[in-house]
């Protein structure tokens, strides 16, 4: 049997054939109440037709009053096309509805492999300017012609997952401006189903809509997965997604590194650190390979720039600190001071592999003021910050010099072993403590335990490159410290005596002379 099914206007728009328990099962799943915007005369007027049709009740005529007016997407509710004839002497606009069968002179029978198949009342004049699939199978060469309730029949077969898309199409011949009425999953599927039936029209429209409206993250993936398999044509949609030129990439780099290791006021704080996190991602080799390297010259050239401006900046802070006289200490100064520590920890780790020579050295050099400054920011707040980053760094520049990836002479070796074995020694439990404070209206932020753990290890490594009477006096007064529980110079202290022990007989062994006496 056929079921008719009715616009919100009353008119008749196509018809289904199967039973009507089976379509009303399937229309359950896509009514939405009230989304045609009826009043219930319309729907009882409806339901009066439906039922002289075949006599169902009310609630099986409403589900199929409803079965494509609540499509994918939201269309007028009166769907309709106005086409130029020419009689030859004068041309006259027409309006045509589709469902309108008193003017349909085409059915279209829209069909899949499921057994789904559903026939539209429509027009040959609309059907031939919007698309040429039907063009060319209303023509006259075309070399078949069905007939069905004494008109022309074209059928199109389709996917299950792609009917909708289809019955989409199909009302947009009769809709003027359809692109502002559909999302970008809907504009994707319409864009298949335009191609496969050649409505160039249709096509523009959903290619400008694309290529225009922002994505999620999910239709970016399904776009990128579709498009490329339409063909070279669609792929300006795509452009957002292509890479670009190499001078782009070095500009973009200049603006964000310089942005990334300048000063800034602490409402751009957040914007900076973004522009951190990102130049960290742009130059790390994950899956895909570092977008820059120090084989570009120029980048390395401005990253040394940067470099030096931050390491004044820093150098300039910390003097100041250290000259004021103001009791207590403007919290500014410290924050300042902070900030540039922030920046210049940044700097080791992801600038590291293009400068962290210079940063080492730095570092070595500005040990003892670095030290003496925080001690002076320790008199303005109890919070743990300016000691947590300088863990945190001295963790980075000690790793640097403790696998030989920066070769720092013996003064300078021996300098910061001395410098900073007491103060880490110093502020771990006073970190610790701090970080196990349970202050449920703040945030307080620890130190990973690889960090201690590593920085550890580095010690242990820089102490044994040091002469062997600098080992002594630095296993000396560790071994007298308060903390010698951390860092643990076990490994060092054995190596240290083993050595010791069998100099004399190693170096007359291959003939040098031996140095130092027995007690």
């Amino acid at each position: 049997m056929f079921l008719f099914i009715f616009s919100s206007t009353g008119s008749g728009f196509g018809f289904c054939s199967g039973s009507c328990g089976g379509l009303a099962a399937r229309l359950r799943e896509v009514k939405r109440a009230d989304s045609l915007g009826s009043d219930n005369s319309e729907k009882r007027e409806a339901g009066e037709l439906c039922r002289g049709g075949g006599g169902q009740d009310d609630a099986t005529c409403d589900l199929v009053m409803s079965v494509v007016l609540q499509s994918t997407i939201s269309i007028p509710r009166c769907a309709s096309a106005w086409i130029s004839l020419s009689n030859g002497k004068e041309t006259s606009r027409v309006s045509f509805n589709i469902g309108d069968s008193s003017t349909s002179d085409v059915v279209v029978r829209l069909r899949t492999q499921e057994g789904r198949d559903c026939r539209f009342y429509c027009h040959s004049e609309v059907l031939i300017e919007k698309s040429k699939y039907f063009a060319e199978r209303l023509s006259e060469d075309w070399p078949t012609c069905q007939i069905i309730d004494s008109r022309s029949c074209v059928e199109v077969y389709c996917q299950e997952l792609d009917f909708d898309f289809h019955v989409t199409a199909i009302r947009m011949f009769y809709v003027k401006e359809p692109h502002t009425w559909y999302g970008v999953r809907n504009a994707l599927g319409i864009l298949q189903v335009a191609i496969h039936l050649g409505c160039q029209q249709m096509i523009c429209a959903c290619v400008d809509y694309l290529e225009a409206v922002p994505w999620e993250e999910a239709e970016e993936e399904e776009i990128l997965k579709t498009i490329p398999k339409l063909g070279e044509q669609y792929n300006r949609i795509l452009s957002r997604l292509q890479p670009i030129n190499q001078a782009s990439l070095v500009d973009i780099f200049i603006s964000t590194i310089r942005f990334a290791t300048s000063p800034c006021p602490k409402s751009l704080q957040e914007l900076k650190s973004s522009a951190q996190e990102q130049l960290e991602y742009l130059l790390t080799e994950d899956d895909d390979p570092a977008l820059f390297t120090l084989e570009n010259q120029f980048i390395r050239s401005q990253v040394k720039d940067c470099i030096k401006g931050l390491l004044s900046r820093f150098s300039a802070s910390t003097k100041s600190m250290l000259g004021l006289s103001i009791d207590p200490l403007p919290e500014t100064d410290v924050h300042e001071f902070w900030s540039h520590l922030c920046d210049f920890s940044w700097a080791c780790q992801t600038l590291g592999k293009m400068e962290m020579k210079d940063l080492v050295q730095y570092w070595v050099d500005a040990s003892v003021d670095l030290v003496r400054a925080a001690e002076v920011a320790k008199s303005v707040s109890r919070e743990m910050a300016v000691e947590m980053k300088l863990v945190e760094v001295v963790y980075k520049v000690f790793e640097t010099i403790g696998f030989g990836n920066a070769i720092v002479p013996t003064k300078g070796r021996t300098t910061v072993v001395k410098v900073w074995l007491p103060f880490i020694q110093r502020v771990r439990p006073l970190i610790e403590e701090y970080s196990s404070i349970d202050d449920k209206e703040s945030t307080r932020a620890k130190l990973d335990g690889e960090i201690w753990q590593g920085l550890e290890s580095a010690f242990v490594s820089i102490l044994l490159t040091l002469p062997s009477s600098e080992q002594a006096g630095i296993l000396s007064d560790w071994l007298r410290s308060e903390f010698a529980g951390y860092p643990n110079l076990t490994d060092a202290f054995e190596i240290w005596c083993y050595r010791t022990k069998i100099a004399r007989r190693r170096l007359a062994a291959i003939g040098q002379p031996s140095g130092g006496s027995m007690l």
